[in-house]
C-alpha cells in the first residue's frame, strides 16, 4: 500500500523483455539503500516486487497483465520514472490510500499554466470515468491528486510546484500516456451495491415461503 506521495525519481537502467513479461532495472535518484528483496515499490504508480538489489540499482519483474494495463511496456533505457516505497505501519498518510494496482491508461489532453501551478486535463475511458468524482482522489503515474473537475471521459487535476519538482508529470506533453488508479473505496462501494441488488433480484424469484421456512426449523 502507498500514499501517492512520490519520493523522487529513478532512471531505467535496463528494460528487458522476457517473453510476454519484462524485467526492469532502476537506478534511484534518491536514497533507497534500505530496499530489500521482496519489498514492494511503486514504479510510475505500479506496485512491483523487488527481485534483486545491488549497489545503486534494483530490479523488478513486470507481468504481461501489468504491461497491458499500464505504460511500463513503453519505458526504455534512460527514461525516468516516479518512485515510492511502500507505506509503513504508523506512517502519516498525506495523500490517499493507493494500492499500486493500475486500472488503466489515460492520455494527457491539455496543460495550462495557472499562477505558479499547472492544470492538467486527462482523458480516460468510460469504464474508469465512473469512478472519478469532483474533489475525489485519483493516482496519476503514482501521484496522489485531487480532482478539480470531471466531465464525461476527462478530468482535471492541479500540479503544484512541489509535485512538479519531485515527479516527472510536467515533462509529459499532450498526447502522452499516464497510469491511472481510481479510488479503491469507490470500487468497493460499487461492488457492494451491485451484489446487494443481485441478492434482491434472486429473492424476488426465490422459492422462500412459509413451508420452506418451517421445513428448515423456523417456527413461530
Amino acid at each position: 500500500m502507498f500514499t501517492g506521495l512520490v519520493e523522487g525519481r529513478g532512471k531505467i537502467r535496463d528494460a528487458i523483455r522476457r517473453g510476454k513479461d519484462m524485467r526492469l532495472t532502476v537506478s534511484p535518484l534518491l536514497d533507497m539503500s534500505d530496499l530489500q528483496v521482496g519489498d514492494s515499490v511503486s514504479v510510475e504508480g505500479v506496485c512491483l516486487t523487488v527481485t534483486e538489489v545491488n549497489k545503486g540499482f534494483f530490479s523488478v519483474d513486470v507481468s504481461s497483465e501489468t504491461l497491458l494495463r499500464s505504460t511500463l511496456g513503453l519505458v526504455k533505457q534512460g527514461d525516468e520514472v516516479n518512485l515510492e516505497r511502500s507505506l509503513k505501519v504508523g506512517d502519516r498518510i498525506g495523500g490517499h490510500l493507493v494500492s499500486g494496482h493500475v486500472d488503466g491508461v489515460g492520455k494527457i489532453a491539455g496543460k495550462e499554466r495557472v499562477g505558479d501551478s499547472w492544470a492538467l486535463r486527462i482523458e480516460i475511458k468510460e469504464d474508469l470515468a465512473r469512478y472519478i468524482v469532483n474533489k475525489g482522489s485519483v493516482a496519476v503515474d503514482g501521484i496522489s491528486l485531487t480532482v478539480n473537475r470531471c466531465d464525461g471521459s476527462d478530468f482535471e487535476v492541479n500540479i503544484i510546484p512541489e509535485t512538479a519538482a519531485v515527479t516527472g508529470i510536467l515533462k509529459k506533453k499532450s498526447g502522452d500516456l499516464v497510469n491511472i488508479e481510481t479510488d479503491i473505496i469507490g470500487k468497493y462501494v460499487e461492488k457492494f451495491l451491485s451484489n446487494r441488488d443481485s441478492v434482491y433480484d434472486q429473492a424476488k424469484g426465490s422459492r422462500i415461503d412459509e413451508k420452506m421456512l418451517r421445513d428448515y426449523g423456523f417456527e413461530d
